[in-house]
């Protein structure tokens, strides 16, 4: 009985390898012909000239900075603005206690009034003297005294005026204002603290970030090029403005110009610093800022951009990429780059005006196989109706093939029923029904089948049935050689009770 089993098991392992192998033997046959054109995407290129342009690093500088120190000592009694606002020239920043300095500014008016008294008693002296050396009373000796005094009332009197005015200066400076128009940062003392003229730590810094500057370092060998004209000869036909590329990698709306450049090499670096000027009304550059400038250096005729997805490296590192000819036959070319812009690469040799290079699909060609080109633009444009189409033809395949499955399946079903519904029999009688089970189920596997799901239903039910029946087999052997010992100690022959 279990040999019938395994032989349904072998059947059903030769059908499947048959079916399988089946579809690999009209592949076979049908190989003998050239390959198929295999679709790639590509882009077809145009020739045209392209500004050549260096990258620089650099850094943002304010256009105009300046920082707050007091100019007289005092407390710090009160701070008049917002930090990061605003502020004008003249604009008051600080109070400091005006005090001590209001004192000097009393004194020295005393000492003012007291020079000018000096001076009218002076000048009462010296006409007192002209009076008697006109009338032969006075001597001339007593004249010149008297007109000497005048004159040094005179210069007391200024110096009292000048000790006055530098006490107002001092006590003007007790308000601290900005002597710049701009941003002023934070500030770097508090209300109550005590400050000195001219100390080191300033109280605040103002700076002037619109227009700000940009300081670049550059080759010397470039720069003699500057000097000597011969980028300027190069860029006469186009624009000659840089542009600025942020810490981001975004570019910078506003474009810039060369404001000057230091006349100094640096001996270690063998750099020159540049110095450009770009507009900033909407405040986005902020000094300090790591920036990228694109400077113009010269102009490339008759180049192509090529898509830098398209270009590979060899094993010797040269710069590869795959084109579709006119015969639509891949082929491989050696490129020479020059450098790169944004997403391509600037070629001047390797590629012409009108190649198509391969964008995608790279991994599906080789140099010498056909190729099928369809354009980047209109592979987007031909996708929706495509995709359209298959969607319907796939959901008219899934209805139809819906029946013939569920068809298989029931009479894959039917055929297995039969032979599970006889396998209650008597222990005698379990060699005919273990006989009849196989039978059975070779008569279901034999049956002819309209669909290949419906086969394979047959199949497995067949198999499940004849492991059922080839197991209920067992059972009712090991029952009766378990019974058979106990009827012969009770001294009963199994034989004659059945026949009885």
């Amino acid at each position: 009985m279990l040999i019938g089993a395994r032989g349904l098991r072998v059947l059903s392992v030769t059908v499947g390898l048959a079916m399988v192998t089946a579809p690999i033997s009209a592949q076979e046959g049908q190989g003998g012909g050239p390959p198929p054109a295999v679709p790639v995407t590509v882009v077809s290129l145009e020739a045209q000239n392209v500004t050549l342009t260096s990258t620089l690093p650099g850094r943002v500088v304010a256009s105009a900075i300046a920082q707050v120190r007091p100019q007289v000592a005092g407390i710090i009694t009160d701070r008049l603005f917002t930090e990061g606002a605003d502020v004008e020239l003249g604009e008051e920043l600080y109070k400091i206690d005006p005090a001590t300095y209001q004192a000097q500014v009393a004194q020295a008016e005393a000492g003012v009034t007291q020079a000018e008294a000096r001076l009218k008693q002076a000048n009462r002296e010296l006409e007192r003297a002209d009076t008697l050396f006109a009338r032969n009373v006075g001597s001339e000796q007593v004249r010149d005294t008297a007109e000497s005094e005048r004159d040094t009332a005179q210069a007391s009197l200024q110096v009292a005026q000048a000790a006055l005015q530098a006490a107002q200066i001092d006590l003007q400076r007790t308000t601290i204002t900005a002597p710049l128009t701009g941003v002023i940062g934070r500030s770097l003392t508090t209300r109550g603290a005590l400050v000195t003229s001219g100390q080191e730590t300033p109280l605040a810094i103002i700076r002037n970030i619109d227009p700000v500057l940009v300081d670049v370092t550059q080759s010397a060998a470039e720069m003699l090029a500057w000097r000597k004209g011969i980028t300027q000869q190069k860029l006469a036909d186009i624009d000659d403005t840089v542009t600025l590329i942020l810490a981001d990698g975004e570019a910078y709306e506003l474009t810039g110009r060369l404001r000057a450049a230091e006349p100094y090499v640096n001996e270690q670096t063998g750099v020159v610093t540049l110095r450009l000027e770009f507009p900033n009304p909407d405040r986005l550059l902020l000094p300090g800022m790591y920036v990228q400038v694109k400077m113009p250096q010269g102009v490339a005729e008759n180049v192509v951009l090529a898509p830098q997805e398209g270009v590979s490296r060899d094993r010797r590192g040269r710069p590869t990429a795959l084109v579709v000819n006119a015969d639509n036959v891949v082929e491989e070319r050696v490129l020479q780059i020059l450098e790169s812009r944004d997403n391509d690469w600037i070629v001047s040799g390797g590629l012409a005006d009108g190649d198509k290079i391969i964008v995608e699909g790279l991994q599906k060609v080789r140099p010498g196989a056909p190729a099928a080109p369809q354009e980047r633009g209109a592979e987007a444009a031909s996708a929706a109706p495509a995709t359209g189409q298959a969607g319907q033809a796939g959901q008219a395949a899934g209805s139809g093939d819906a029946s013939p499955a569920a068809s298989g399946a029931a009479t894959g079903g039917e055929a297995a029923a039969a032979p599970a519904a006889d396998e209650t029999v008597p222990a005698d009688a379990s060699g005919a029904a273990n006989e009849a089970a196989p039978a059975d189920a070779d008569a279901a596997g034999a049956a002819p089948a309209t669909d290949t799901s419906a086969d394979t239903s047959a199949d497995t039910s067949a198999d499940t049935t004849a492991e059922t029946a080839a197991d209920t087999d067992v059972a009712a052997a090991a029952d009766d050689d378990a019974t058979q010992p106990t009827e012969r100690r009770k001294g009963r022959n199994p034989r004659r009770t059945v026949r009885d």
